[in-house]
């Protein structure tokens, strides 16, 4: 099979689909493999390196036209491609249906991440976990680097100061892994989610679970994620976190519903109620953002509280975040070929429910219900 890798283009994306080392795997396994030149050269990945890995460094159509194409995600404009090419890669494909219907009046094969059924046996091609473990780690970051305050409890001899107060909004992949960055940092950690399971996850790493009186969700109906709550439910959540943002250093935002925008759970009033100097990291802005007061691709300060709505901080980690994403692509480049020759089977749950569209048509039954 021959496989191509574009270079991307949007602003702020750093991360590249394919490393050299997972271009070594696929090539030795009897696929070719097509790096558009410097496709991997913000991650921190070289053409020389693709090349000895047994891979060709070509032009971008050349790329685009192989027979399966890998990408992180979709430019303003969409790709040339034909009926021939399956396409994969992180397509916000419930963000955007109508593109997603456009993509498939192409006629090409498409899968989509976000379409990976999360279960056990798909977690090794499950990138929405990936890199959102990318994305939590980073938010702790920015938050610490943002906010007025050490994070540890620190003992010198001008005094103790006492450990910084983070809260993590929503408990899948990207805020545990906020908290547990924020706990190794060591600051004193809270988290709140509406799902059933999240309680112990959270305390399993140390933190402190906020139990609001609220009914709590069963995750495993609805694939893992959180579902839209009523209104006078959203307003409990509002009003029982409060207090507990009000006394937060840094607050972290995870919270996101998959082609829905974004939960409101911090409001203009409560961010108000914050301590001059408090950090509020956005990872919901790309979908309108958590807090209303944030703004997405922006930093922005409100009445001394820093809101930060920045959609990139995956790909300030792009090193890392692309080997995570090589390994997701490689092991579904895995399911849907066999002896380096393309075989689409689509009894294969995984690869029937990730894909988009075939055959010039949406396939995906939330797509087909929604255009």
């Amino acid at each position: 099979m021959r496989i191509g890798i574009p270079r991307q283009t949007a602003p702020g994306e750093r991360r590249v689909a394919l490393t050299p080392d997972a271009a070594r795997r696929l090539v030795d396994t009897g696929h070719v493999v097509t790096v558009e030149a410097d496709a991997g050269r913000r991650a921190g990945f070289v053409d020389e390196e693709y090349t000895e890995a047994g891979a060709e460094i070509v032009a971008s159509q050349e790329a685009w036209s192989a027979e399966f194409v890998a990408t992180v995600g979709l430019e303003d404009t969409l790709p040339d491609i034909g009926p021939e090419t399956v396409l994969l890669g992180l397509l916000r494909p419930f963000d955007e249906p109508e593109r997603m219907r456009r993509l498939a009046e192409t006629g090409a094969t498409v899968f989509a991440f976000e379409a990976v059924p999360r279960t056990t046996r798909a977690q090794t091609v499950d990138a929405l976990s990936s890199q959102a473990t990318a994305a939590g780690y980073q938010a702790a970051l920015e938050g610490a680097a943002a906010t007025d305050r050490f994070l540890p409890m620190l003992t010198t001899a001008a005094g103790t100061i006492p450990p910084a107060r983070v809260l993590v909004l929503g408990a899948g992949v990207a805020g545990l892994q906020a908290i547990a960055t924020a706990r190794r940092l060591g600051a004193i950690v809270a988290a709140f989610d509406v799902r059933a399971a999240a309680a112990e996850q959270v305390e399993s790493l140390g933190a402190s679970f906020i139990d609001l009186d609220v009914e709590r969700q069963d995750e495993t109906k609805t694939g893992g994620y959180a579902r839209e709550v009523a209104e006078d439910t959203q307003r409990r959540i509002m009003d029982g976190l409060a207090p507990h943002v009000a006394e937060a250093d840094v607050v972290v935002t995870t919270a996101a519903i998959p082609g829905r925008p974004a939960p409101r759970l911090i409001s203009r009033e409560m961010v108000e109620a914050m301590r001059t100097g408090s950090v509020i990291v956005d990872l919901a802005a790309t979908t309108g953002g958590n807090c209303e007061l944030t703004v997405p691709g922006e930093t922005v300060d409100h009445r001394g509280v820093t809101i930060i709505g920045d959609t990139d901080l995956v790909s300030r980690v792009a090193h890392d975040a692309s080997r995570m994403l090589a390994r997701n692509v490689t092991a579904f480049i895995g399911l849907i070929s066999d002896d380096g020759a393309l075989r689409l089977d689509f009894d294969d749950d995984i690869v029937a429910q990730a894909c988009i569209a075939r055959g010039g048509r949406l396939v995906h039954p939330r797509l087909t219900q929604e255009t």
